[in-house]
């Protein structure tokens, strides 16, 4: 089992990145979306998620992801993943969802559609 790291960085007062390392499952998602559904509730407008250190990534942290996605709508913000690993983004391809995830391939085309 790979650990799981989270480390957080603000760019702005409203945009901020969150990059993830190890495993994202049943164990660690939940830290996952209680990050991120708290910068939704701070008022965060934009919100990168950074995969790219992401070596698995189940269902479970698939729906986080999706429920975080709701969560910033909701707000009128929004939330980018960067994936560059076929690995990690297969999951995502074989579920359906990638049609209601913005997902790009770098932090800087992420920064991007935030600006």
């Amino acid at each position: 089992m790979t650990d799981f790291g989270l480390v957080d960085e603000a760019v702005d007062e409203t945009t901020h990145v969150v990059s993830l390392r190890g495993e994202i499952d049943a164990v660690t998602a939940p830290r996952l979306g209680s990050r991120l559904f708290g910068l939704a509730d701070e008022g965060k407008r934009g919100v990168v998620v950074d995969l790219t250190d992401v070596t698995f990534m189940d269902s479970t942290g698939i729906g986080v992801l999706l429920n975080a996605v709701r969560h910033f709508d909701a707000r009128h913000a929004e939330l980018v993943l960067v994936c560059s690993s076929d690995l990690i983004l297969r999951p995502f391809q074989l579920t359906g969802v990638t049609e209601h995830l913005n997902i790009v391939e770098s932090r800087e085309q992420a920064l991007g559609c935030l600006a």
